[in-house]
């Protein structure tokens, strides 16, 4: 019975040394040294820390952000800009049959005319000039008109004169009228016949537009005496004939 005690003594040292060894163990195996239990390596997607006291906001690759103003606040670097078209230089007058550069002056060179005689008004004459150039023309002023050896030119008719200059395009024909003599009632002075007639043009300044052109005439010639007197340029064959 001496030797029982002893050895229940030592079997509960033995079992108290064991339970301190594993308590000792678990202790080393649980706590990371600061007191705090490690969980071993977490199983949710990692988050950057944030900087500089950020409230914690998600700043891992891959989140997008909204700015609540909806203001965009990223800068463009491609290469597709807008480039403005640039200006169309001004349509020269080669190519703009209405610039000044593109006109000229009606004259013997650009235009034919002819001369007619007709019933009404009486003693009366039509001028029709048309525009044979490829240049649009104007006609200034009025026909300066010789017949035969004539050294004056007849006066016009104030009242005749229209609001704008004529300006024919190529092919396009304007006219002037002739009053030849002073009527049935032989009113005129120096009464006599032409067959010969000469048209001559005036320029935008200057009384000299150019070379003149023959108008054919009947064979018998006109008569015509001092009362001799010309419209102006008219657009139309009636305005023409109107004085």
């Amino acid at each position: 019975m001496s030797i029982a005690a002893p050895t229940r003594s030592r079997v509960r040292l033995l079992t108290a040394a064991a339970t301190v060894a594993l308590a000792a163990l678990s202790l080393t195996a649980c706590n990371n040294g600061d007191g705090v239990r490690d969980e071993g390596a977490s199983q949710q997607p990692s988050k950057s820390a944030p900087a500089g006291g950020d409230s914690g906001k998600d700043t891992s690759a891959g989140s997008t952000t909204h700015d609540k103003t909806g203001t965009g606040t990223g800068t463009g670097t491609g290469t597709g800009a807008t480039t403005k078209p640039k200006p169309q230089p001004a349509s020269t007058g080669k190519n703009n049959p209405t610039s000044s550069t593109a006109r000229v002056t009606c004259n013997g060179s650009t235009v034919k005319v002819a001369a007619q005689s007709v019933s009404r008004p009486v003693n009366h004459m039509l001028l029709t000039v048309t525009n044979t150039g490829s240049k649009r023309c104007d006609l200034y002023g009025y026909p300066a008109v010789r017949f035969g050896e004539a050294q004056s030119v007849p006066p016009v008719i104030d009242d005749s004169k229209p609001q704008a200059v004529v300006s024919l395009p190529p092919g396009q024909s304007a006219y002037a009228g002739v009053a030849l003599s002073g009527g049935d009632d032989g009113g005129g002075s120096n009464g006599r016949t032409e067959k010969t007639l000469e048209v001559f043009f005036q320029g935008r300044n200057t009384n000299d537009g150019g070379p003149g052109a023959k108008a054919p005439l009947p064979a018998k010639g006109v008569y015509i005496d001092d009362s001799l007197k010309v419209t102006y340029w008219q657009q139309s064959m009636s305005d023409a004939l109107a004085w």
